[in-house]
């Protein structure tokens, strides 16, 4: 295998949502890729991931796809859950100054998938080749090879090739965890149904008793249903029984309807037991498998691909040391590893496994009927959110942390680790917000004109809060003292918080988070 080259791509395998965001992210930095899909043609069928979380919109608002998916899609800002006919509490997600990008829409995967195949065509760095299944895999310490049908050559390579993943299987890595017993049960409706923008979760209606349902609004008046169904539910039998029927018509009464897509599904909870193997690294379902309650799945997916995205960029570009790579891993494991600690509770809430389970879920709905927080008993799923990379070996501590805000929807301290909060701002005299100043550099943030002349050769962007910041709006976001400097990393994440400017203070942080410490 000879040498890799500048010019030679970053091979992707998967051209679902998360292999092509890493595609169009590489091209952002001007690094090429080759996307190989083994079908045909993607499946378009079915609403699939449907929830899209704000900090998500901001990845996809960097590959020039969130504006018209806002646009498009069903915002949402409350989530309502109830036992029986009791509403038991309600979630409703603030408004933390994000320039106009909502808590939560609601889209069909396939129509965001669309979306972003049609830009993946119009950017020449990205090659998207279907019916490649790829079935071989070669790599040493000069790049990488796949073979799919053709040999395809590249200095690094991205498995993004869902929960059957061959790139996982062919690197022999472990996909530990456990299957669900339980069924599922999904149908997209079209009616015109009197409910409002919300995220309904109903525990044990007289409809569907002793499990659960989840309703969801979408576009074009389609709504997604989930039941929780018997582990011998058979779908086809509903449908030539009429008792597909009368479960839609439990919910949606007399109103005409129009099944748009129906499925059954067993869920998953399991994460790979490493994130990378040499020049090659698993991303989105490749990479972990979780219960769809909290929109983990694909929201974190699309994580995993920025986070790896600058990284190869850095260090292709000669950026940042090759070690920056091993971050990787180390990151987005522990996020996938929370991701699974607070699903697996979820789901032990929402499917007991044993009969200690199944009696504390009972006595826990009933509590909560009168319980003045509810929500502290009961777990319908708690929603998607960034992780905050705390102990990240990029990321410059600023001491310990203590009461950090663990519920549903809080806003984060902006503290070393945690994605850097969003606000409006000036730029060049044109209006903005802080995140959109992200994606390729590092941006430091600072109270004055300081800081433009650092000796670093790693690509940063300083603005002047005194400059950018006329209302204060976004000093009081990011907790910003008289002198303090915050350090944004490509990603959004906040690399260092520094309480005062010192050139060489604010140098070691930029090397850190690329490695080099």
């Amino acid at each position: 295998m000879s040498p890799v080259t500048d010019t030679e791509p970053v091979v992707i395998v998967g051209a679902g949502p998360v292999g092509l965001v890493t595609a169009l992210l590489l091209a952002r930095h001007g690094v090429p890729s080759v996307v190989l899909e083994a079908a045909a043609a993607r499946d378009p069928s079915g609403s699939r991931a449907i929830c899209f979380q704000r900090d998500v919109l901001d990845v996809l608002d960097r590959v020039g796809c969130a504006a018209p998916m806002i646009a498009r899609g069903v915002t949402w800002t409350t989530g309502r859950t109830y036992y029986r006919g009791d509403e038991l509490f309600s979630v409703t997600f603030p408004d933390a100054g994000c320039g106009g990008v909502p808590p939560w829409i609601n889209i069909s995967q396939a129509e965001v998938e669309a979306r972003l195949r049609d830009l993946a065509a119009a950017e020449p760095l990205v090659d998207v080749r279907y019916g490649h299944p790829v079935s071989g895999l070669r790599q040493d310490a000069a790049g990488i090879e796949a073979d799919a049908g053709e040999t395809v050559r590249g200095s690094h390579l991205v498995g993004a090739d869902g929960g059957h993943s061959a790139v996982r299987d062919l690197l022999g890595i472990g996909f530990p965890g456990r299957t669900f017993a339980d069924k599922f049960l999904i149908c997209d409706i079209r009616a015109d149904l009197p409910f409002p923008n919300e995220r309904r979760f109903f525990f044990d209606p007289e409809w569907n008793p002793g499990r659960q349902v989840l309703v969801h609004q979408c576009p074009d008046g389609t709504w997604r249903i989930d039941w929780q169904v018997p582990a011998d539910h058979d779908l086809d039998g509903e449908r030539r029984s009429g008792a597909l029927d009368a479960r839609i018509r439990e919910i949606a009464g007399d109103v005409p309807y129009e099944i748009v897509w129906a499925t059954v599904y067993r869920f998953h909870e399991r994460c790979a037991a490493v994130f990378a193997s040499g020049r090659a690294f698993l991303a989105g379902d490749a990479a972990h498998l979780y219960a769809p309650f909290g929109a983990r799945g694909l929201n974190s997916g699309l994580q995993d691909a920025e986070n790896l995205a600058w990284k190869l960029a850095y260090v292709r570009r000669g950026r940042a040391s090759p070690r920056l790579l091993g971050s990787y891993d180390i990151e987005r494991r522990a996020a996938a590893e929370e991701n699974l600690r607070v699903t697996t509770r979820t789901m032990e809430f929402l499917v007991p496994q044993t009969p200690e389970q199944r009696a504390r879920r009972v006595a826990s709905l009933e509590r909560a009927r009168t319980h003045p927080d509810a929500r502290a008993i009961i777990d319908s799923g708690r929603l998607a959110e960034p992780f905050w990379y705390l102990e990240s070996p990029l990321t410059t501590p600023s001491g310990p942390v203590d009461g950090f805000p663990l519920e549903p929807g809080a806003v984060r301290p902006p503290l070393p680790g945690v994605i850097c909060p969003d606000a409006p701002c000036v730029v060049g005299g044109a209006p903005t917000r802080l995140r959109s100043l992200f994606g390729t550099r590092f941006v430091v943030l600072t109270q004055d004109e300081r800081g433009a002349d650092l000796a670093t050769d790693v690509p940063y962007d300083v603005h002047a809060l005194a400059d950018i910041d006329a209302d204060g709006v976004l000093r009081t976001a990011l907790h910003a003292g008289p002198d303090t400097v915050h350090i944004v990393r490509p990603d959004g994440h906040l690399a260092a918080v520094l309480p005062s400017y010192d050139p060489e203070g604010v140098v070691a942080a930029l090397h850190r988070a690329c490695g080099r410490a």
